[in-house]
């Protein structure tokens, strides 16, 4: 939602161009990890399992470089960098607690 509200508040598209980021940000997860994040904090290795955790920190990166990159060439306003950065950490607290939700076995 608040993608979609920096592209409307500030009349302008480019914003959007993050958000496809946070469709590429758990590919990895899905593809080499088994749909499990716990492959991010072990240790060990192998060829698909570290291109996923590269493949998973150059998107998480690339999450908040488009919109820098954004404003420094001018095409988007500060205020819409400052919602996609907000945007990014929310994103990423949810992550984060869906991370720690799945490491208890509790549930």
């Amino acid at each position: 939602m608040l993608q979609i509200l920096a592209c409307a508040i500030y009349s302008n598209w480019w914003p959007l161009l993050s958000a496809l980021m946070y469709v590429v940000v758990p590919m990895p997860c899905l593809f080499f990890g088994g749909g499990s994040t716990q492959f991010l904090v072990s240790r060990d290795g192998g060829g698909w399992i570290d291109a996923a955790k590269f493949l998973t920190g150059a998107s998480s990166v690339g999450s908040i470089a488009i919109p820098i990159i954004l404003r420094h060439a001018n095409l988007i306003e500060t205020g819409a960098l400052v919602i996609e950065l907000f945007s990014f950490f929310l994103f990423a607290c949810t992550v984060l607690c869906f991370h720690r939700a799945t490491l208890d076995d509790e549930w």
